[in-house]
């Protein structure tokens, strides 16, 4: 049996979709640490049926947007002296900014160089977000 040990300090991102965490692995830059990782992926989940886990011993940043957009079923746990402080439920956003790029060929953000590309929630059941200068739908989920 596998058996992952629990960290001391850092944080643990749990109840990520399966298959998702790879892709947030990799946008954390977790591939290029100097400190001990864990990529826990399809593993057993009474909620989800199979999930991903990433452990991480050290109490990197993390940017909540982005990973709420990613994933909003994300839970981020604190660990310290190997027990949960703090515990967050992540949901998508309800603004991001420089995530996605509008696909409107006409819109400002694209014809335009260094121009941020914001968007807000219009319905979080179908995670559609609009962009702030020509409204053109994305859906997220």
């Amino acid at each position: 049996m596998l058996e992952i040990n629990s960290i001391k300090n850092g944080i643990v991102i749990d109840h990520i979709k399966a298959g998702v965490g790879i892709k947030l692995f990799n946008y954390l830059g977790l591939d290029k640490a100097d400190f001990t990782v864990a990529l826990i992926m399809n593993a057993n989940s009474n909620k989800l049926g199979t999930k991903d886990i990433i452990k991480v011993e050290s109490n990197i940043k993390i940017d909540y947007t982005v990973l709420g957009f990613i994933d909003p079923n994300i839970t981020i746990n604190v660990v310290e002296e190997e027990n949960i402080v703090k515990k967050t439920k992540l949901k998508l956003p309800a603004k991001i900014k420089d995530v996605i790029k509008c696909k409107n060929p006409r819109c400002v953000s694209s014809t335009e160089a260094n121009i941020t590309h914001r968007f807000y929630l219009v319905d979080d059941s179908t995670g559609e977000y609009r962009c702030e200068y020509c409204d053109n739908s994305y859906e997220h989920i």
